[in-house]
C-alpha cells in the first residue's frame, strides 16, 4: 500500500512539474538580443545585422559597422558540432567581455543571412576585425584554435 501510494504521489508531482514546464525549451538560455551586452553570446537577426554589422542592401563593398571584433556563429539547434561548440563560444564570450563581441545566428530562421555568408554547412565561423574583411573558420574546433584566431587575427596580441 505505501508502495502505490509513494508512487502516485510522485506521478501527480511529476504531472505538475510538467504542466508548469513550457512545451519549448529555449536552447539559448543566457543569450540577449542586446548589442551592448558584454560578456554574453548575443542572439543576431537580420536586423540587428544591417543596423549594427553590415548594410548589404546599402553597399557591396564590406564595410564593418561596429565598435568591437566581432564572431559571428552560425548555427542550428539540431546540429551536434553547434552544440558542442556553444559553450565554448560562452566561455570565450565572458573571458573576451571588454573586447570582441560574440553573435549567434540560427541558419533555420536567419535564412537570408545564412545565404549572404555562404553557409554551405555549419557550424560556421565569421571572424570580423574592426579593419579589413572578415576570416572564416568552418567546422567545430578546440576551444584553443578559437583563442588563437581571437588573440592572432582579431585582436593582433
Amino acid at each position: 500500500m505505501k508502495k502505490i501510494a509513494l508512487i502516485t504521489l510522485l506521478a501527480l508531482a511529476s504531472t505538475v512539474l510538467y504542466a508548469s514546464t513550457p512545451l519549448r525549451q529555449d536552447t539559448n538560455q543566457g543569450e540577449k538580443n542586446v548589442t551592448g551586452n558584454r560578456g554574453e553570446v548575443v542572439k543576431m537577426d537580420k536586423e540587428l545585422f544591417l543596423r549594427d554589422v553590415f548594410d548589404y542592401k546599402q553597399s557591396k563593398q564590406w564595410n564593418y559597422k561596429g565598435t568591437r571584433p566581432a564572431i559571428i556563429d552560425l548555427y542550428a539547434d539540431w546540429c551536434g558540432p553547434c552544440r558542442m561548440t556553444a559553450p565554448i563560444m560562452k566561455e570565450l564570450a565572458k573571458e573576451y567581455a571588454d573586447q570582441i563581441i560574440i553573435y549567434k545566428v540560427d541558419v533555420d530562421k536567419e535564412r537570408e543571412l545564412a545565404s549572404f555568408f555562404g553557409a554551405s554547412s555549419i557550424p560556421l565561423f565569421i571572424l570580423i576585425p574592426l579593419k579589413g574583411d572578415p576570416q572564416v573558420i568552418r567546422g567545430a574546433a578546440g576551444k584553443a584554435t578559437y583563442k588563437q584566431a581571437i588573440d592572432g587575427f582579431l585582436l593582433k596580441k
